[in-house]
């Protein structure tokens, strides 16, 4: 099998980093399944992740973190003790892309995959965060089910059509970006009338719905 060429590189590297974000465990076990059954080429830093070892272990990961994500307020936990793995996890794995051949490269690509990781990583907790606002438990499984698709697809284009992935994934990250914003603005206008409410000031008088579209009002305040 051919070694990948410096499109498909830049790509899986950015795909990695992103991915790592939402499902770590998942990206790690499939990019390291992929080495070991021969359907990709892995870069030589990405060897140890088609391991027996790596690949079992992070097998478990991801038979936990199915149902963990799944289970409204868990998911959140969960969320928060991964903030400190999923962020470096993604900028290591997109650096050792590149470790075997560029030392500069690997940098880069180091700050970019962190970056990505934090990104997707941010916009997922926030906006899990605020769906379980909500008390019905079916938002939440069909968010998490979307996001258990789109890693495996996100890597797999990444791969096969690294022209389209990469100017998809600069859309995704923006996208992300004012998901973030919109979903905090959402969770501190909630965690505002909770204030209220529990130091007996008056109801700020915010619609007990909290929907999301209020969020674009700009004259709206708590």
């Amino acid at each position: 099998m051919p070694s990948l060429d410096t499109p498909q590189l830049i790509a899986l590297a950015g795909a990695l980093g992103w991915a790592s974000g939402i499902r770590l465990y998942l990206v790690v076990l499939l990019t390291g399944l992929a080495g070991f059954m021969g359907w990709v080429n892995l870069p030589q830093g990405l060897h140890l992740l088609a391991n027996p070892v790596v690949l079992g272990a992070s097998g478990f990961m991801v038979f936990i973190e199915f149902f963990a994500d799944k289970i409204p307020g868990l998911d959140s936990l969960w969320d928060v003790v991964h903030s400190v793995i999923r962020i470096p996890a993604g900028a290591a794995l997109a650096a050792s892309v590149f470790s075997a051949d560029s030392g500069a490269m690997a940098v880069v690509a180091a700050l970019l995959g962190g970056t990505m990781a934090a990104t997707s990583f941010s916009a997922k907790a926030t906006t899990r965060a605020a769906i379980n606002t909500s008390p019905e438990p079916f938002t939440n499984v069909g968010a998490s089910l979307v996001e258990d698709t789109l890693v495996p697809v996100g890597l797999w284009a990444a791969i096969a059509y690294p022209f389209i992935f990469i100017p998809a994934l600069a859309l995704v990250l923006a996208l992300s970006v004012f998901l973030i914003y919109i979903c905090w603005r959402f969770l501190k206008q909630l965690f505002g009338r909770v204030a209220h409410i529990f130091s007996g000031r008056p109801d700020p008088g915010v619609s007990p719905a909290f929907k999301f579209k209020s969020l674009f009002s700009k004259n709206e305040h708590v």
